[in-house]
C-alpha cells in the first residue's frame, strides 16, 4: 500500500473517530425522576422520555415517530415520588421530575410540609400533565364500606417522602381521623399490594393516574374495593385546599369494581429554573409534537388525558422561562398574563 493511500485511510479514521467525540460532546443528558415501578409515573416518564430523545446519529423527523430534541438522551428514573423528586431537581441530582401540584406549591411557598424548612423556589413548571386520583384500595371481604370503617385496621399510607403520605393525613383529618386510629404501616404501593393479597394488610391508599398497575393485578387477581371519598367531608377538603379537585374513577377502570367518587391533585411535570431556557423550550416543543401525541395515546390509558389545552392548568408553581415561551407562542397563555 502506498504512503499516500495509507495517509487517506488514517485521515478518514482520523475525521471518524473525530466526528465520534464531536457527537459525543453533542449529547445532553435529561433524566426525568419518577416514581415506583409499579405506578403511573415510571411508564408515562418512559413514554415523555422517548418521545423528548434524539441522541446524535439516531432517528431522523418522520411520521411514525417523535423527533425528540437533537442531541438529547432522556431517561425515565424510578425514585420515592414527590417529595423526593422535589428534593433531588434543588440538588441537582434529577434535571426534572414528576410531582403532584400540592407538594410542588408547597415546596415553592414553603408552606404546608415545607412549613419552617428552605423554599425550593427554583423549582419551574414545564407541564400540567394529567389528574392523579385518590385509590383508597381494600380488600373485598374485609368489611369497609366507609372511610369510617378503616379504624383498628391494618393499613398503608404509602412510604415516607411520598406526595400520597402528606394527603392521605389530609384526608384522614378531614374524616375526623389520624394515624392513631389504625393500625399504621408505610409502605410502597407494590409492597402494600403484596401483603393485601397475602392478607396481612386490609387497606391501602394510593395516588396515580388510573389504571395503576399493581392495582389493576388486585382487581384481576385478587378482588378488591375501592372506598369514595365525598360526601360533605371531601367538600370541606376540597374547599380549604384549593389543589384538591373532586374527581371520579369511573367502572371499568379495574376489573370488577364499580366506580367511586374521589379527589385529585395534578401530576406536574417539574424542572430548575437554572435549567437553559432553549433547552427547556425544545423540551417543551418535543413534548407536544404531534408524533408524540402517537406516542403517549398509545402507551397508557394515562397518556391519552395528557393535552395541550390543560398544560398551564393547576400548576402551583411558575413555569420555566422556556415552556412559557412555548405556551405564549401557542396562545395559551395571554399577553400580559404572568
Amino acid at each position: 500500500m502506498s504512503i499516500k493511500r495509507r495517509a487517506v485511510l488514517l485521515g478518514s479514521a482520523g475525521s471518524a473517530l473525530g466526528g465520534l467525540t464531536a457527537a459525543a460532546q453533542d449529547i445532553t443528558f435529561f433524566r426525568i425522576g419518577t416514581g415506583g415501578t409499579s405506578g403511573t409515573y415510571f411508564p408515562i416518564g418512559g413514554l415523555i422520555a422517548n418521545a423528548i430523545s434524539n441522541p446524535p446519529g439516531s432517528r431522523a423527523c418522520t411520521d411514525g415517530g417523535s423527533c425528540g430534541v437533537p442531541g438529547l438522551v432522556a431517561t425515565a428514573v424510578a425514585s420515592n415520588g414527590s417529595v423526593a423528586n422535589v428534593a433531588a431537581i434543588a440538588s441537582g441530582g434529577m434535571q426534572s421530575a414528576f410531582t403532584q401540584s400540592d407538594v410542588a406549591y408547597w415546596a415553592y411557598n414553603g408552606s404546608g410540609i415545607y412549613d419552617g424548612r428552605p423554599k425550593v423556589d427554583m423549582l419551574r413548571a414545564i407541564a400540567n400533565l394529567y389528574p392523579e386520583s385518590f385509590h383508597l384500595v381494600v380488600r373485598k371481604g374485609a368489611d369497609i364500606k366507609t372511610i369510617a370503617d378503616l379504624k383498628g385496621k391494618r393499613m398503608s399510607l404509602d412510604e415516607p417522602g411520598s406526595g400520597t403520605l402528606v394527603d392521605a393525613r389530609l384526608i384522614f383529618a378531614a374524616y375526623g381521623l389520624t394515624e392513631k386510629d389504625i393500625k399504621a404501616e408505610y409502605l410502597k404501593p407494590q409492597t402494600a399490594a403484596d401483603r393485601l393479597k397475602e392478607g396481612s394488610l386490609d387497606a391501602f391508599f394510593a395516588v396515580a393516574g388510573w389504571p395503576q398497575g399493581a392495582i389493576a393485578e388486585l382487581a384481576a387477581t385478587t378482588g378488591i374495593d375501592l372506598l369514595p371519598i365525598d360526601g360533605p367531608q371531601a367538600e370541606k377538603l376540597i374547599k380549604e385546599y384549593s389543589f384538591f379537585a373532586a374527581d371520579e374513577i369511573p367502572e371499568g377502570a379495574y376489573k370488577n369494581v364499580p366506580g367511586v367518587k374521589t379527589v385529585s391533585v395534578n401530576a406536574i411535570w417539574a424542572t430548575s429554573s437554572k435549567q437553559p431556557e432553549q433547552l427547556i423550550y425544545d423540551i417543551t416543543a418535543a413534548l407536544w409534537n404531534p408524533s408524540t401525541r402517537k406516542l403517549l395515546d398509545s402507551g397508557h390509558a394515562k397518556g391519552r388525558a395528557i393535552k395541550l389545552e390543560s398544560a398551564v392548568q393547576g400548576l402551583g408553581i411558575p413555569l420555566h422561562p422556556g415552556a412559557e415561551k412555548f405556551y405564549r407562542e401557542k396562545d395559551l397563555i395571554k399577553p400580559g398574563k404572568p
